[in-house]
């Protein structure tokens, strides 16, 4: 029986090339004052399946109250005008917990480059490999993109 979530990892013992950030995007840093921000991002992204995010107050407290959780491993995605359109939550056993770019801007190269710069930081902290969990059926094609970033799934 095929489960429903696969586990894919990325060996990081090989250099990890830096990848461009899309025209009008710019890596940003998380503070919790962005929460509300983040979590609504969650929210939308998450709507037409592939994962999914509990009400805010919930989310919050699990998150900030998790002993693997360092605001540093949440990466953002910032448009020129200072919206949130792309988000990284990782935890600190090198593992990528949450990816979610805003519809209007997928596929545009954003969550390509929040997961390099995920990969580069975890690299740098000394990991070997980097994993997350994710939908067999994501509607959004997740699984190949992963593939495409040198993940490859983790057999049972």
């Amino acid at each position: 029986m095929q489960l429903p979530i696969l586990r894919m990892r990325r060996d990081l013992r090989e250099p990890v090339a830096a990848h461009p950030w899309p025209e009008g995007i710019r890596p940003a840093l998380f503070t919790p004052a962005q929460a509300v921000e983040v979590h609504a991002l969650l929210a939308l992204a998450y709507a037409k399946g592939g994962g999914k995010v509990a009400p805010f107050p919930e989310w919050w407290a699990a998150l900030s109250g998790d002993s693997e959780y360092d605001p540093a491993l949440c990466f953002l995605a910032r448009t020129q005008d200072n919206r949130i359109v792309g988000v990284a939550q990782c935890w600190t056993g090198a593992f990528i917990k949450d990816l979610a770019v805003h519809p209007d801007w997928r596929r545009r190269g954003v969550g390509r480059a929040l997961l390099h710069q995920a990969f580069q930081v975890f690299r740098s902290r000394g990991a070997v490999a980097v994993e997350l969990k994710v939908e067999r059926d994501n509607p959004s094609g997740a699984v190949r993109f992963y593939e495409g970033l040198g993940m490859s799934v983790v057999p049972d």
